[in-house]
């Protein structure tokens, strides 16, 4: 049989999104997926857990059938039913919750999740249409789009493809070779074609590092630290391009007077850096014009993660360094697309004063937080979507606390029985990329794609866009889009966002919206109506605790972490063959991590005598758990790492890494402090 190519992108919650060429073998299967050569940020390059796709369409523990809990809540009894049943189910429990305590007690929960533009917003309509309470997105870019907005006013940088026209390109708080191939491409090119140097700002040795010629380990949290010295560096030694800064910034001269006194040396005690390092670093970056910054969410993941995402992203405004072609800090593209979320999220519904809940503190508010629910009902009613918060939300223990509530009825839609799945009384089967049509944009370059229907569903999985528009019916949702399919409404949001049609997308299978060189690189002013970057932003303008941070580019000690009781700092960073808690379950991703381990510096191991594979104990206020203990000297002293996401049966005890991570609201508007836990650690008692 002669197999057949399509072509597609990449769904999951990455900011790559690559565009594919999937190999169609017959009606119901898929073959290798391929990186798409002819798009130019993708290059034809994409990472195995994605090559190796047909593992997770294929997998023997698709869900296939609707499903109805029949036994104890998080028991896993459950029994099959008919679509009509369990979709009945779901609209009369959301009807019998709104009844008793009116729309806002329903919360749809979703986020990143393996869907796109169209599949992922289709419960945004839903919830729109009928008042349900609100969800605050913040888990993942919460404190980095914070800290970006706060300087630039905008999500647009320097094209990700100019990394390969620099000279000098800095990756800072992103382990790209093992959760952004396609940066590693340019990079690569860069390297071959010009000798540009790679310089890695990252807590702990790991892929990326060991590929640059450059490793700055610093400590967990102290980037702005780093930054300021930088900046310092930069006005003492005449590298502040002052004409630059008085065009383009807000307070320059009050930014060099408040950087006078954070010296290399202030910064080296804090950073936990040799002066000698910091000095280096200086040096080469700015003696480099063609120097570019590729900053990930790493460094935003701690408590004071917005304020050096800030400070960090000040660097080349200082210097100058947007003028030329592979010059400036890029982290996300998302403010060049201009769709019209009309029928898709049913912006045209929206009602006033509902309720926002930050999606990230699932555990409090469905434990019944006043600060989380305000002066609103309990949460009693909810359908979940592309996301799996019993494994990736924080404060673990509290989310299956609420989960297990008597009162709240759950329904999953979803591909596998994930740990959330696990808790719901009604599970939808769902199904994947290649299973739906759908489009989807990226943060990490600059096109749009269109990806169609590959093959028949898996079982009687079905679409994210169904789902939602069957529930919608039953309730009496009115909105257009609730009867169109979902290619007719690609095809009316292409139109009216100024897009290519369907068809068009269709032949081209993907489309580059990337503006002009001067608005990438903010040569007409940046996005304030001063057209100036601000160094002194409104922090008490973005989020509550806004009033607690610095007013300048500055380290921050925020308040919490490790402390004389949990002397040690955890960071949980991305597993290479995992995304999130995708793949965590597929034969050859298991195969290539084997099982979850702490990496610890020699010198924290010896004094606790632990050995290489002895099992060990770390834990704070919030739970406790053992790992797998490998010394490793690309680990910082005091700071222990975990690469995960595991699934929570991969532990001893049955609950992941995650019970360890605090669900405070991190300042200034709030976003998950995954790097930044303060936890004790002990030789485990066999």
């Amino acid at each position: 049989m002669t197999s057949e190519t399509h072509y597609s992108a990449c769904p999951h919650d990455c900011p790559s999104t690559c565009a594919l060429v999937v190999e169609k073998l017959d009606g119901q299967t898929i073959g290798r997926v391929n990186g798409n050569p002819d798009n130019s940020y993708t290059a034809g390059v994409i990472c195995a857990k994605v090559a190796r796709y047909a593992e997770r369409t294929h997998h023997k523990d698709r869900l296939k059938v609707p499903l109805k809990r029949v036994g104890a809540k998080g028991s896993g009894e459950f029994e099959e039913i008919s679509w009509d049943e369990a979709l009945d189910t779901v609209a009369n429990a959301f009807r019998d919750a709104t009844e008793k305590h009116g729309p806002e007690t329903v919360w749809p929960y979703s986020y990143g999740g393996t869907m796109g533009l169209l599949q992922s917003g289709s419960m945004e309509r839903l919830r729109n249409e009928m008042g349900y309470s609100l969800m605050r997105s913040t888990t993942c870019g919460g404190l980095v789009d914070t800290g970006w907005l706060a300087g630039f006013g905008r999500r647009i940088g320097p094209d990700p493809r100019e990394m390969a026209e620099a000279d000098l390109i800095i990756i800072w708080g992103t382990n790209a070779v093992s959760t952004q191939v396609n940066v590693m491409t340019h990079v690569s090119r860069a390297k071959k074609d010009r000798g540009a140097k790679v310089i890695v700002i990252d807590p702990y040795k790991n892929p990326t590092a060991k590929t640059a010629d450059m490793h700055i380990a610093l400590r967990p949290g102290t980037d702005g630290a780093l930054a300021c010295a930088m900046m310092h560096i930069a006005f003492r030694d005449g590298y502040a391009d002052h004409g630059y800064l008085e065009k383009y910034s807000d307070v320059p001269a009050e930014l060099e007077t408040h950087l006078k006194t954070r010296t290399p040396e202030w910064a080296a005690k804090i950073t936990g850096l040799s002066v000698t390092e910091i000095e280096e670093l200086a040096d080469i970056y700015f003696k480099t014009e063609r120097a570019y910054i590729r900053l990930g969410y790493g460094l935003s993941r701690c408590r004071n993660g917005a304020v050096n995402v800030h400070a960090v992203s000040s660097i080349p405004v200082v210097a100058g360094k947007w003028k030329e072609p592979g010059s400036g800090i890029f982290f996300n593209s998302g403010g060049i697309y201009h769709f019209d979320y009309t029928l898709i999220n049913g912006v045209d519904v929206v009602q006033e004063n509902v309720r926002s809940i930050d999606h990230s503190r699932v555990g409090p508010a469905l434990s019944g937080d006043k600060a989380d629910l305000g002066d609103g009902p309990p949460i009693t009613a909810m359908i979940i979507q592309g996301t799996n918060p019993m494994a990736i939300a924080p404060d673990q223990n509290k989310v299956r606390e609420g989960f297990l509530r008597e009162d709240l009825f759950v329904c999953v839609h979803e591909q596998f029985m994930t740990e959330t799945a696990a808790m719901a009384d009604i599970i939808l089967p769902a199904t994947t990329f290649v299973e739906h049509d759908d489009f989807y944009k990226s943060g990490g370059h600059t096109f749009i794609h269109y990806g169609p229907q590959i093959i028949e569903p898996v079982g009687q999985s079905r679409p994210n866009h169904f789902v939602i528009c069957e529930i919608a019916k039953r309730l009496g949702a009115k909105h257009r889009g609730n009867s169109m399919t979902a290619n007719e409404i690609i095809d009316e949001t292409f139109k009216v966002s100024g897009m290519p049609d369907l068809d068009s997308m269709r032949k081209n299978h993907f489309h580059d919206c990337a503006e002009s060189f001067e608005k990438h690189h903010f040569i007409d002013g940046f996005d304030w109506p001063d057209k100036k970057f601000r160094f002194k932003p409104k922090w008490e303008t973005i989020g509550p605790r806004g009033h607690e941070l610095p007013i300048l580019p500055d380290h921050w000690e925020a308040p919490g972490g490790v402390d004389d009781k949990h002397p040690f700092k955890l960071i949980t960073p991305p597993a290479r063959n995992f995304l999130n808690t995708s793949f965590n379950n597929t034969p050859s991703s298991l195969k290539r991590e084997k099982k979850p381990i702490l990496q610890i510096h020699p010198d924290d191991a010896a004094r606790f005598e632990i050995g290489d594979d002895d099992m060990v104990v770390i834990g704070n206020d919030l739970g406790k758990l053992e790992l797998l203990a490998k010394i490793s000297v690309g680990a910082k002293l005091g700071v222990l790492v975990a690469e995960g996401i595991w699934s929570n049966a991969s532990f001893n005890d049955g609950k992941g890494i995650n019970q360890l991570v605090s669900a405070e609201v991190a300042a200034p508007n709030g976003g998950v402090v995954y790097h930044d836990n303060g936890v004790w650690l002990r030789k485990a008692v066999i």
